[in-house]
């Protein structure tokens, strides 16, 4: 249950005390600037071996590209039109802190561009769950640089770094065994919470974002010092230096994953595998005995499952997750027992020679025992339905055809994994017509409503009280916040009143 209301007056009486990495508290600690820090957190990411060896195996020396100059006028050209709901201005600080992704440990940041690919998936797919809008994914590069093991100097932990108190406040656990901070989706879900709570408060994603990194309370006193202004920029020099330059570096972060190709740069390929698996573990369990009974490298264990401190799972009161390979979940359920009973190592009947550990993790294809099912896309269609025909997640057909966000083309053939003993009910959706598959779907659809009417190419939809733009959305399949946004020709998303008529498009 999630706190909301008393979390944030309770979060505002105590700030700055403890909120984030750059409370007043941890600026003492700090005490250098934003740039610094951001060069630091590459620094930890490469040292992370999966960064490390996948540097090494790209040969970086010759993946550093050279500096390209960008005039002002492209710059804020490119800003205006990459689609956010946050607002994503031109100035002096966000072209500083472009040339600082695009100029400063170059083969570092094409390192976690290309670990976006494991990430940005599981952060959309949590946030779509809050109604947060998904270029709140950008705000990793800016906190850890996706680097889930960090620890800022003032003790914030995590990919979205949260503090030891208000950690603990969204329900994260943190003990001697585990640091859920440090779990890429439970931390995302704390996040997710966060977020919505502080724009619960301000009601504006930006002054969201600042309260984020500095507190409520910082904010709100920048809000009465600058006599009630309630927009980021007027509030600017009110605010402390750290937050100051925060907003502006997640606005270069946001140009530097839709435009890096333009500064000649490239992901560098992560292998941490896109197909896992978790499986509840219900007793103490050491990963080394996991890695030694599968024969995987326990550094690939480690990195998929960060929160466990001592690379023991301790679950004498309750299950803890454990994240593998798919391919590797079923060959772990045959062995649970007999791991569950060693207390040191894994049974000698069950051990095998751990090989040298991979200077890089293989592809662990398909989940095991299913077969592939190939789609082709035809005009009309996008993720979520195809994802509802096939009664699959959005982020597994992603991972499946290296697709990233949720661009597909016409033609474009898409492989679909179904466990084998009911694959054949799925084996006629590529060749069906588009009402066949939308009957077959067993994904439960949005009833009608009579504030819904039809007409031409879109459909017109009455808002109600307590309506937003991103609820409203949710209510059409395939259809996003910003499908809304440009066919109503809507400057401000919280505009919105009831009684008023919007256009829906028809997807």
């Amino acid at each position: 249950m999630r706190i909301n209301k008393l979390v944030i007056l309770y979060l505002i009486l105590l700030s700055p005390i403890f909120l984030h990495a750059s409370t007043e508290d941890s600026l003492k600690l700090k005490n250098q600037p934003v740039e610094s820090q951001l060069l630091e957190n590459l620094d930890s990411l490469a040292n992370t071996y999966y960064v490390n060896q996948a540097l090494k195996l790209n040969q970086t020396e010759k993946s550093v590209p050279n500096p390209v100059e960008i005039s002002d006028s492209l710059l804020a050209y490119r800003l205006s039109k990459i689609e956010s709901v946050i607002d994503l201005p031109y100035n002096d600080q966000v072209r500083k802190y472009i040339e600082y992704y695009t100029r400063n440990k170059t083969e570092f940041i094409q390192a976690m561009i290309g670990l976006s690919d494991y990430y940005f998936p599981l952060f959309e797919e949590v946030f779509a769950q809050y109604n947060i809008p998904l270029e709140f994914k950008y705000l990793a590069l800016v906190e850890s640089a996706l680097n889930p093991r960090a620890v800022s100097r003032a003790g914030a932990t995590g990919v979205w770094q949260f503090m030891y108190t208000t950690g603990k406040i969204y329900k994260l656990e943190i003990n001697s065994y585990v640091d859920e901070r440090m779990d890429p989706l439970k931390a995302s879900h704390a996040a997710a919470q966060f977020l919505t709570d502080l724009y619960e408060l301000y009601g504006d994603w930006t002054l969201a974002m600042a309260a984020y990194n500095c507190g409520p309370g910082n904010v709100n006193k920048a809000i009465r010092r600058s006599k009630g202004k309630t927009n980021f920029w007027e509030l600017y020099y009110y605010l402390p230096r750290e937050t100051r330059s925060y907003v502006p570096l997640y606005v270069a972060a946001s140009y530097l994953m839709h435009h890096y190709q333009d500064h000649g740069m490239a992901p560098i390929k992560i292998d941490l595998p896109v197909f896992t698996d978790t499986i509840m573990i219900q007793n103490d369990i050491k990963l080394k005995d996991v890695a030694t009974v599968l024969g995987l490298p326990l550094e690939l264990i480690n990195d998929l499952n960060p929160q466990y401190k001592l690379n023991v799972i301790s679950a004498k009161n309750k299950a803890y997750p454990l994240r593998l390979p798919a391919s590797y979940a079923t060959t772990f359920l045959s062995f649970e027992d007999s791991l569950y009973r060693t207390a040191e190592r894994a049974p000698s009947s069950l051990s095998k020679p751990v090989s040298k550990p991979a200077t890089t993790y293989a592809s662990y294809g398909p989940p095991a025992n299913s077969t592939a099912l190939y789609y082709k896309v035809k005009s009309g269609d996008n993720l979520g339905f195809i994802a509802d025909w096939y009664d699959v997640s959005i982020s597994n057909i992603r991972n499946w055809n290296n697709i990233r966000g949720n661009l597909i083309k016409p033609g474009q053939k898409l492989v679909i994994y179904k466990p084998s003993s009911v694959a054949s009910k799925y084996e006629n959706i590529n060749t069906n017509s588009f009402t066949q598959k939308q009957g077959s779907s067993t994904t439960t659809k949005p009833p009608t409503s009579t504030a819904k009417t039809t007409t031409g190419e879109y459909v017109y939809y009455t808002v109600k009280s307590g309506d937003n733009i991103w609820t409203i959305a949710k209510k059409f399949p395939g259809v996003s916040d910003q499908d809304i946004i440009k066919l109503n020709n809507i400057s401000n998303s919280k505009s919105l009143k009831p009684g008023q008529k919007l256009k829906i498009p028809k997807k």
